[in-house]
């Protein structure tokens, strides 16, 4: 049984802590004393309570335990706003307008965003990777998009590369995904995901965000 999800993005802190109370106070009369609590946080900084335990990798367990002490703590830690979470809702609107343009899973553009910038329009790389969706120059400039900083023509480069990448990998998510990190010739050189270990982490990571926002768009 999830026994919060309420306590999600209220900026009120008292609230936040109220409820966690009430919610702590029926567990514990209605609960079987002896269970192990779980608070797991998820990748936006939400955190939920639940006497079942999570194995899903977008899940961050917190604390388990059968001793209720602390709970209420935990639970009522406030969600702090950082600039991930402001700029994902900032930009939220823009990639859905985006993605239904191109036909493109907005799930996955959020999470190739999260991945590569955390929402950051003004993320840089070392290679020169830049925006929202960490293009480098010249695939931008395939899509006639020179204005890396701009969030609307970073986010369309991205799109269109992704659909790119999709269609030419016959809409396997991995392969695409593997594509946009290390590139398409590394791909069809290994005739899938190359065995280097940053692609691997970064598709295995794209895949855990993809799996959150199905879920939590």
């Amino acid at each position: 049984m999830l026994l919060t999800s309420l306590l999600h993005k209220n900026n009120n802190l008292l609230i936040y802590q109220i409820a966690a109370v009430i919610i702590l106070n029926l567990y514990f009369i209605s609960s079987n004393l002896h269970a192990t609590i779980y608070i797991y946080q998820l990748p936006d900084g939400s955190r939920v309570m639940t006497d079942r335990p999570k194995y899903d990798g977008v899940y961050k367990k917190l604390r388990s335990s059968q001793k209720m002490s602390g709970m209420g703590q935990i639970i009522t830690g406030r969600y702090k706003a950082t600039d991930t979470h402001a700029n994902r809702k900032r930009y939220s609107p823009l990639i859905k307008q985006l993605s239904a343009s191109y036909g493109v899973d907005v799930a996955l553009v959020k999470a190739v965003v999260h991945a590569e910038s955390y929402f950051n329009p003004n993320a840089t790389s070392v290679k020169g990777a830049s925006g929202l969706m960490q293009l480098m120059p010249t695939t931008a400039a395939i899509y006639g998009i020179s204005d890396l900083y701009n969030p609307s023509k970073n986010i369309e480069a991205g799109v269109r590369h992704l659909r790119y990448l999709l269609k030419k990998y016959q809409y396997s998510l991995p392969f695409a995904i593997a594509a946009y990190n290390a590139g398409e010739k590394a791909v069809s050189r290994y005739n899938g995901i190359p065995p280097y270990n940053e692609t691997q982490r970064y598709v295995k990571k794209v895949l855990r965000f993809h799996s959150y926002y199905s879920r939590w768009p």
